[in-house]
């Protein structure tokens, strides 16, 4: 006699919705697949920057991304989310083909201004796609901590692929072709986007003036004060993140590790994009104690950036601080996805990126300096200064993730925040 098990059925709409994913998840894939990030800072050695100039690039971009975010964030609300992820795809082609052409500083800092331009386009707008979706397809935000670390989890494969392939590509001919065999890979992302269906609660709101567009963004995040520490939180985890892939490589330098170890360092710190993703909505960090063990791990990370340690120890470090910020960053994003309406939420989402892009600036060149005048380890002393911030507000505001009676549901029309 053989014993047959009910099987569960799936919940219809979690079907529709990963259904209706998949042809993000495929352009966020190929977008992600840079095969020069993980040699970046070889080639550009190579071009004759030193710690100062990197940190100068940084700022440039840093500061360009501010200029550019809070615009394309209100055009997604305004026009298309889907088409301003189209024009990242276009920008980062044409900084990667820029980039392969470079042959001095100057013609690399213009190509980095293109990944800044796609940086812009990019962040709160992905976000924000995929708040839409979860909402329209299951009528409420709670899956959205699920489903938008499964797309940074898809976008973590491709930047682990394409580091362990762009490292073998860079030893095999030379690190300036990783540019140019990314550029058809960018290309096609725009296929997928093309392809994908894009939510409409941004356009079911009563159409305002732009002027008044751009006040109720502004005002929904300034006026609401349980809300600041999140995005303080949110600007301080995103300029530790920032910290540590942009100069991340440089304690790799400072040791003298083989070409051949930059692949596998890389393919680790991007792969924190991709495990943070799967835990996210798991490990909660609106709980206190998740938060503490989180802030504890974040402090004792940067401080072994300070000591004279080796690559292991130093690989280790890094990855936890980034692993950590970007669970911070997912758990601050859900919590102000769930506080605004569909009508300015990319706009919000962009306004915080700006904010700490705004903040990295001064941030990355003193960062720059201080490297390049008394050593990387050093120079860590901001990433410990930091990590001990934004994980004593962590812990802080653990109690307060939780929407309160004015975020509990979906907002109306955006005019309702004034």
């Amino acid at each position: 006699m053989t014993l047959t098990l009910p099987m569960r059925s799936p919940d219809p709409a979690v079907a529709a919705l990963r259904r209706r994913l998949r042809p993000l998840h495929a352009a966020v894939f190929l977008q992600g697949f840079m095969l020069w990030v993980s040699v970046e800072k070889l080639f550009m050695t190579e071009l004759g920057f030193d710690a100062a100039s990197i940190g100068v690039m940084a700022a440039a971009y840093s500061a360009l991304v501010p200029l550019l975010e809070l615009p394309t964030g209100i055009l997604a609300d305004r026009w298309s989310r889907r088409g301003v992820l189209i024009l990242s795809s276009v920008a980062i082609s044409l900084g990667a083909l820029l980039g392969g052409l470079s042959q001095n500083v100057t013609m690399y800092v213009i190509s980095a201004l293109l990944f800044g331009v796609y940086v812009a386009c990019y962040s709160g707008t992905l976000d924000s796609v995929v708040y839409d979706t979860v909402l329209e397809e299951t009528g409420d935000g709670g899956d959205f901590q699920r489903r938008i670390g499964r797309v940074q989890a898809v976008e973590a494969v491709a930047l682990v692929a394409s580091a362990l392939a762009g490292g073998w590509v860079a030893g095999l001919l030379e690190p300036r072709v990783t540019y140019f065999l990314t550029v058809p890979f960018a290309l096609a992302s725009i296929a997928g986007y093309a392809r994908f269906r894009e939510p409409r609660l941004h356009r079911s709101a009563e159409r305002v003036p732009l002027r008044r567009h751009l006040g109720l963004t502004v005002r929904a995040v300034t006026r609401r004060r349980r809300l600041l520490p999140i995005v303080t939180l949110g600007v301080l985890a995103a300029v530790i993140s920032q910290l540590v892939f942009e100069f991340g490589p440089l304690w790799l330098v400072a040791l003298a590790v083989p070409a051949a170890a930059y692949g596998p360092y890389w393919a680790g710190l991007v792969s924190t994009l991709g495990f943070g993703g799967l835990l996210a909505g798991r490990l909660r960090l609106d709980r206190p104690a998740n938060a503490w063990a989180a802030a504890a791990a974040m402090t004792v990370a940067a401080l072994l950036l300070t000591a004279d340690t080796g690559f292991v120890a130093v690989t280790a470090a890094q990855v936890t601080l980034a692993l950590l910020t970007g669970l911070a960053a997912i758990h601050v994003s859900a919590v102000l996805h769930d506080a605004v309406p569909s009508a300015i939420r990319s706009g919000v989402a962009s306004g915080v990126g700006s904010l700490s892009w705004l903040v990295f600036v001064p941030v990355a060149l003193g960062f720059g300096a201080l490297s390049t005048a008394h050593g990387v380890q050093r120079a860590g002393w901001v990433l410990v200064a930091l990590a001990l911030l934004a994980g004593t507000l962590l812990a802080a505001t653990a109690r307060s993730a939780q929407p309160d009676a004015e975020c509990a549901v979906e907002p109306a029309p955006a005019p309702a925040l004034v």
